[in-house]
């Protein structure tokens, strides 16, 4: 099974439509408010470092770029074939590999595991942006795709970010320039509840390894000027059996 049509469309016209300049998505920070802070938590539970690194939903690649640079082989993989391209273009040395990829295409993911074999998987914002019943199933792709000797990273927007967007969203003025677009084109975030957050890893037989509390830092400012940040959380999770006893 693959993604709704929907979601699929959301998804392309979201990212065939927004401006290419660094910074113009709103989650799009730069990788010291984001990977950076999220290598120095993944790193010390990769048991193989020198496992190819799937970024999981890459977007434009910003953040999978970061990446590239500190480890041998990085692939940047999303839904929208126009996330995808855009990231090629951003990166004009070539420092990653960039493919589209359904996460919700088992045998899609299965063969992207047959080709690279066990890998490290970055997941930054796409599992509480997922429709619920593809949820479980991104998460089932990470499982594959880690295999035996690799981790993944995930960060998600908590459940009370909903009520902080909520807010943005209501203020009489209009919501903020860069959430507009996400809300134009249908995209849901912040929709995952917390308690059910680690439960889909370790349904999917993941050990759930560490985890914590971590503002996802925005690209948007209020008026004064305050960058906006919102409630997240994140865990390392590692394949079933990898959590000490």
């Amino acid at each position: 099974m693959s993604v709704t049509n929907r979601y699929l469309g959301a998804w392309e016209g979201f990212w065939r439509d927004a401006p290419e300049e660094p910074g113009a998505v709103i989650w799009d920070a730069e990788p010291a408010l984001s990977a950076e802070r999220h290598l120095v938590l993944f790193r010390p539970h990769l048991a193989d470092p020198a496992l190819p690194v799937i970024d999981l939903g890459c977007g434009n690649g910003t953040q999978t770029r970061f990446l590239a640079e500190r480890f041998p082989l990085v692939l940047g993989v999303d839904l929208a074939a126009a996330a995808v391209d855009r990231a090629r273009r951003g990166d004009p040395a070539g420092r990653a590999e960039f493919t589209r990829l359904d996460a919700t295409d088992a045998k899609a993911v299965r063969a992207l595991h047959h080709r690279l074999g066990d890998a490290n998987v970055y997941v930054r914002g796409v599992i509480h942006q997922s429709d619920p019943a593809d949820r479980q199933r991104v998460v089932d792709a990470v499982r594959v795709l880690i295999g035996a000797r690799g981790r993944a990273f995930v960060f998600e927007l908590a459940e009370a970010a909903k009520g902080v967007l909520g807010e943005l969203a209501r203020d009489p003025a209009g919501p903020p320039p860069k959430l507009r677009p996400v809300l134009a084109h249908g995209l849901v975030p912040a929709d995952v509840a917390d308690a059910v957050f680690p439960e889909l890893f370790r349904t999917a037989g993941l050990d759930v390894l560490a985890g914590g509390e971590l503002p996802l830092a925005t690209t948007e400012s209020t008026p004064d000027g305050t960058r906006i940040e919102l409630p997240a959380h994140w865990l390392v999770a590692g394949p079933g059996g990898s959590a000490p006893r």
